[in-house]
């Protein structure tokens, strides 16, 4: 196990680095953008009533990373929306390393796919810094949550943080990893 690399980042050093270097013209190696970490959440306002829906999340965010997620607690009162500050309200893992790729991998290439009336990702969900963000509708769409058990249908964010320093950059080289951008 200690000598395994995971497949999208093979695929990175021996054709997206190369790739981006040339079409870019970058002076050094170090220019090229890499994946910094994926931050998956989910947020879960019902969990105030029932906090069953809470644990729920959690426990489907763990099997679709691998990675234990944790609670997230607001930070602000909102009255309107009856949350007070430091109230449990979502959940978040942070990928970084070869679970960063795995599921990446697993995003692009077995997840999306499964969406129904899928057309492509939207290329205006960049930031103006390199970094995308992707919005879910179901958890369902991956294939390691097990339909009979979840508690209810729930949707989830996705962001790609990466050392682009534009978007045009950012987009070369998710585009290059497979991600399948709308025309």
């Amino acid at each position: 196990m200690k000598n395994y690399e995971p497949r999208l980042k093979k695929i990175y050093k021996e054709q997206v680095a190369p790739e981006l270097f040339k079409e870019f013209g970058y002076k050094s190696p170090m220019q090229i953008p890499k994946l910094e970490k994926i931050v998956v959440s989910m947020g879960v306002g019902e969990a105030l009533q029932n906090k069953k829906l809470l644990d729920a999340a959690i426990d489907d965010l763990t099997t679709i990373t691998g990675q234990k997620a944790i609670k997230t607690k607001a930070r602000k009162s909102i009255a309107n929306f009856k949350i007070r500050t430091g109230q449990e309200i979502g959940a978040k893992v942070t990928l970084r390393g070869a679970m960063m790729y795995e599921f990446l991998d697993r995003l692009v290439n077995v997840a999306l796919p499964r969406v129904k009336d899928f057309r492509g990702v939207s290329q205006n969900a960049f930031d103006g810094h390199g970094n995308y963000s992707l919005g879910i509708t179901e958890q369902i769409i991956f294939p390691e949550i097990d339909f009979d058990k979840i508690e209810r249908v729930a949707g989830l964010n996705v962001v790609i943080v990466t050392t682009a320093r534009t978007d045009a950059e950012a987009k070369a080289f998710l585009a290059k990893f497979g991600m399948p951008f709308r025309k």
